[in-house]
């Protein structure tokens, strides 16, 4: 799970296993995979980040990355 920030200054925290993408229009918005779409404050980037790091928490980074096909 990671923590974020609505524009009114409330916390969510999201589930980032549904997290289907992350634009900059210029605000963040995160777009989960059921089609919900949620404005926060954090940048694109700082949603990446904290994804990545909850990733590499539960031991699951290895599904963001390509598989590589010369193995």
């Amino acid at each position: 799970m990671i923590q974020l920030t609505r524009f009114n200054q409330s916390t969510i925290t999201l589930n980032a296993i549904y997290i289907e993408k992350i634009e900059s229009t210029p605000d963040t918005v995160i777009t989960l995979l059921s089609g919900s779409k949620v404005h926060v404050l954090e940048t694109a980037e700082e949603v990446g980040d904290k994804v990545t790091a909850f990733y590499q928490k539960v031991n699951l980074l290895h599904a963001l990355q390509k598989p590589n096909r010369n193995e």
